[in-house]
């Protein structure tokens, strides 16, 4: 909080100007200012009063806009950590919600599972989501968090960074302003896990990212991620053809889960997307 230091006169009270004098004068009488032992009259004390203002920060417009902007947060998390979703839920949408962030669980939400979620089915289940613009962040990982890391980056347009602790959330939004994140959910999950996880989200969710970090070298960073994206989209076809291409059966896998129907087509923004998958999901019906 920034103070401002103020000062103004205060007049005493034995002062000309309010003794005597009417509304607009000032009396300049000044035989009712006290005198000295010696008989020299004094002069009214000016008293100086210090007020601390507090001053209110004031965002640019772009930084309202940009912390208003509210996402949809895609979770998803595999087989071998399913156990602890409802732990990184709950961490999650503590964080995300009130910033007025909406989180969809796309599980798994136990171990237990009739979907089973593998760290390959992460990254193509992350390229889906983002692709067609369902969801417009993913959390994800598994017991290191590399291993759904590399998934995620085989796909088209998604930025996946592997984020172990606060300081890696905060420079991964400030540097790479990607639109995913890894974590590792058995390497280092202790005591206080939640904890840490909470503190990840506050990084990444509460305020405006991509703004670099020396701040200094803000424009170069943003110059290089639009270099990266711009080779990412050489490098990779369009996410219909990896649909297409990808082994159908992973892919049905991919997308079995209990509430991705429910998810994924109310928010999808691709129609060829959402066509093309729920011909997929029909097709054993129609065998």
């Amino acid at each position: 909080m920034r103070l401002f230091l103020c000062g103004f006169r205060m007049l005493s009270r034995r002062s000309p100007a309010v003794m005597g004098a009417g509304p607009g004068e000032i009396n300049r009488d000044n035989r009712h200012l006290p005198k000295t032992d010696t008989g020299v009259q004094r002069k009214p004390r000016i008293l100086a009063r210090i007020i601390l203002t507090p001053v209110t920060r004031m965002d640019s417009l772009a930084q309202t806009q940009q912390r208003n902007r509210f996402m949809k947060i895609a979770l998803i998390t595999e087989n071998s950590q399913a156990a602890k979703n409802a732990i990184i839920h709950e961490a999650l949408t503590t964080v995300a919600e009130p910033l007025g962030h909406e989180v969809f669980n796309y599980g798994m939400y136990s171990a237990e599972d009739t979907a089973s979620l593998t760290y390959i089915m992460n990254g193509l289940l992350a390229g889906i989501l983002l692709n067609s613009k369902a969801a417009d962040f993913v959390v994800t990982g598994c017991g290191t968090g590399m291993g759904s890391m590399l998934a995620c980056n085989a796909m088209p347009g998604v930025f996946c960074g592997l984020v172990v602790d606060p300081t890696d959330a905060f420079l991964f939004g400030q540097i790479n302003d990607g639109n995913a994140i890894s974590m590792p959910y058995a390497k280092g999950f202790g005591w206080a896990a939640e904890l840490n996880l909470q503190d990840v989200y506050a990084k990444l969710f509460d305020g405006e990212r991509g703004l670099g970090y020396p701040k200094e070298r803000a424009e170069i960073m943003r110059k290089n991620r639009g270099i990266l994206k711009d080779l990412k989209a050489a490098s990779c076809h369009d996410m219909l053809t990896v649909l297409k291409s990808v082994d159908q059966d992973l892919l049905r896998a991919a997308i079995a889960g209990e509430k991705f129907a429910d998810y994924f087509y109310a928010n999808s923004q691709d129609e060829a997307i959402s066509a093309y998958l729920k011909s997929l999901s029909a097709e054993p019906a129609l065998a």
